[in-house]
């Protein structure tokens, strides 16, 4: 099924979504954001990332920054941090280029590796637009972590790709009913940019001894 350009979600709200579904819904349906230190730290980074002026072609492999992709059977649209073409006889031709070239995601994250699979899965969003749009396989991408400066291999696994699906799938629901799940508060909260503005929303037509209740028992 092809979804209409129109409504179409930002692919890097996938991460936000892996994160917390409420944080996803706060900043992609209500339009709310806010900064901190990780925040600005990341944005920084992306920036440089993202340099479009800076395209670089080493021997076998051809280095493209902030590359826009989509996918219309997914419903989303995004840019990639940085693409490497890399010569192969199973690729794909590129305009201007001699030889075959498949592509090799980037994805640049501040910090260093996380629990969860919230970066996994916003860099295997990014290899399925590739295939969608180029018409070839991509099994394998890389993270880039600011604090290691070292790249940890990603292969785009079955079940991997099984969650991006599954997980967008069920952001287009929430966005189609302008849905804005309930709070679960847990550890990550303290990290989170949008605490102050998500926490208020807690307390509305809640008493505080309820609140503090719910707090401890996701503790536990």
């Amino acid at each position: 099924m092809s979804i209409p350009e129109e409504d179409r979600l930002q692919l890097s709200g996938l991460q936000h979504f892996c994160f917390c579904r409420r944080q996803w819904a706060l900043i992609h349906i209500e339009n709310l954001w806010a900064e901190n230190y990780r925040t600005v730290d990341g944005a920084l980074m992306h920036e440089n990332a993202h340099d479009q002026g800076l395209r670089e072609s080493r021997g076998r492999v051809l280095t493209v920054r902030g590359l826009a992709i989509r996918s219309a059977e997914l419903g989303v649209s995004g840019q990639c941090d940085v693409v490497e073409f890399r010569r192969d006889p199973d690729g794909v031709s590129l305009r201007g280029q001699e030889g075959l070239w498949r592509p090799y995601p980037i994805e640049y994250k501040r910090g260093r590796p996380k629990e969860g699979q919230a970066d996994e899965l916003q860099l295997c969003g990014q290899a399925m637009c590739l295939e969608e749009m180029l018409c070839c396989t991509v099994p394998e991408g890389a993270l880039y972590y600011g604090e290691s400066r070292r790249r940890l291999a990603v292969p785009f696994t079955e079940e991997l790709r099984r969650l991006v699906r599954d997980s967008l799938a069920e952001m287009h629901a929430l966005y189609r009913r302008r849905y804005t799940p309930k709070a679960k508060t847990s550890k990550s909260c303290q990290a989170c940019s949008l605490k102050d503005l998500c926490v208020p929303k807690l307390m509305r037509g809640k008493k505080a001894s309820d609140y503090l209740a719910d707090a401890v028992e996701d503790l536990q």
